[in-house]
């Protein structure tokens, strides 16, 4: 799955939903944050039911979930020591895009999607299956280990590059 084998357990339902619910709010605030930067280059107000609005904003969510992904956590992960793993050391763009848009069927579908994870060995939702990755529930200690040597990877870097020859 990964190239370098992560510890953790897959993870649960409630997990899932409640890391859901951190970040629909943190989602919320930054759909105010690009609604209202459209409306101020705009210079007038925009329907809720205009289609192409509606678009930008699916495009402003899977832009902040996409990023966060590849990252390897959104916030409300984070906030739960859930950790997203695909193929490779980062999730792909793909990846994301076909995840977050299996995660829209999922939901659209009375979240059958989602409830499927109750029946699957790993614990994995539709859109988990669709796009190759998984979500792991890490311990906290090696959450905390894998964060430090992230950190201390980015110092020795910033270190070289700062080094005069």
């Amino acid at each position: 799955m990964s190239a370098r084998p992560l510890p953790g357990s897959p993870c649960a339902l409630p997990r899932r939903l409640a890391a859901i619910v951190y970040d629909g709010l943190l989602l919320i605030a930054l759909w105010m944050a690009a609604t209202a930067l459209l409306v101020v280059v705009s210079g007038k107000e925009i329907s809720p039911a205009n289609w192409l609005f509606q678009a930008y904003l699916i495009v402003v969510a899977w832009a902040y979930l996409a990023v966060c992904w590849r990252a390897g956590q959104t916030l409300g992960m984070k906030a739960w020591r859930i950790r997203i793993v695909g193929p490779g050391d980062t999730v792909s763009w793909k990846a994301t895009a076909i995840r977050f848009g299996m995660a829209l069927v999922s939901w659209l579908g009375a979240g059958i999607g989602f409830l499927w994870s109750l029946f699957h060995p790993q614990r994995a939702t539709w859109h988990d299956l669709a796009s190759g990755t998984r979500l792991l529930v890490m311990p906290k200690a090696s959450l905390k280990t894998a964060q430090q040597n992230d950190t201390q990877d980015k110092n020795q870097r910033t270190r070289k590059q700062h080094r005069k020859p």
